[in-house]
């Protein structure tokens, strides 16, 4: 439920910060006449991530036991990569992305081009929508209790949604920088436990069979049915008997991802965002 939870606060105040900043500048800027378009944007992302959520699970429900577990690895390594991508973008960008979206805005709005902010804030919910729906789906897989796990996406979703609106209205303030640093530890947890479930299942599709010899005996800590083997499982990915290859890869991925967000980095002024690319800054 925790894992879920945070995937669903962080992917979606991601796609409500990008909402709120073009509403609000648009308010600021006495085009409130545009928002009407940019909510139609949001909500057609929104049916859109639905569709391809509900299609991928279909998907995963109809195919035989081996096809599954090939697709489980599959969507397993994409939710790795994009965890990583955006544990590192977020790294770079998060404390200049409020600056970074007004001046696409303001490029847009200059150029007469409506239509540009409209594509902003639908590519950025189509992007984050999709993003969770991959990332919802290998932790569903990997979780023991899909009931929790699906209460904690929803309400990390709702969180999001709240914070988002409360940062339109000017009523919370958020440090994004340390926002984005604690939730990225958490979420690479969970992209490490991802690993050694995305090692599991290549194993179960016979794609994957070097160093499978079990390397720890974990039943006493992940009892099977037990709230803790559902949390350790779920959050961490933990094996009831983690091969030698799953617990490399957990502890290989683990130890590189918490080592570049807390390696400390000087800041620098890098290249300003141009104000007549707005689709490249979305």
């Amino acid at each position: 439920m925790l894992a879920t939870f945070v995937i669903g606060l962080r992917e979606g105040l991601e796609a409500a910060l990008i909402v709120g900043i073009i509403a609000a500048f648009l308010r600021q800027r006495g085009r409130a006449d545009l928002l009407g378009r940019v909510w139609t944007g949001v909500s057609l992302a929104v049916i859109l991530c639905l569709a391809a959520a509900i299609g991928l699970q279909f998907l995963n429900a109809k195919l035989p036991q081996q096809q599954q577990e090939e697709l489980e690895t599959i969507v397993s390594i994409a939710a790795i990569g994009m965890v990583s991508y955006m544990v590192v973008w977020m790294q770079r960008h998060a404390r200049e992305l409020r600056r970074q979206l007004e001046a696409a805005a303001a490029g847009a709005l200059v150029s007469g081009s409506a239509w540009a902010l409209v594509g902003m804030a639908f590519l950025a919910v189509l992007r984050e929508g999709l993003e969770t729906a991959v990332f919802l789906l290998a932790t569903f897989q990997a979780s023991q209790n899909a009931l929790l796990a699906s209460l904690g996406a929803l309400l990390g979703i709702l969180t999001a949604a709240g914070l988002g609106f409360g940062l339109y209205r000017g009523a919370v303030h958020i440090d994004l920088g340390k926002f984005f640093n604690a939730t990225s530890l958490v979420l690479v947890l969970v992209a490490a436990g991802l690993v050694m479930t995305s090692l599991h299942t290549a194993h179960e599709a016979a794609w994957l069979n070097i160093a499978q010899a079990p390397l720890l005996d974990l039943t006493w800590l992940v009892r099977p049915g037990s709230v803790q083997a559902a949390v350790l499982t779920g959050m961490l990915g933990l094996q009831p008997r983690p091969t030698q290859i799953e617990a490399f890869g957990w502890l290989a991925y683990a130890a590189l991802a918490v080592a570049f967000i807390l390696w400390p980095r000087r800041r620098t002024e890098g290249p300003r965002v141009s104000r007549s690319s707005p689709a490249v800054a979305a």
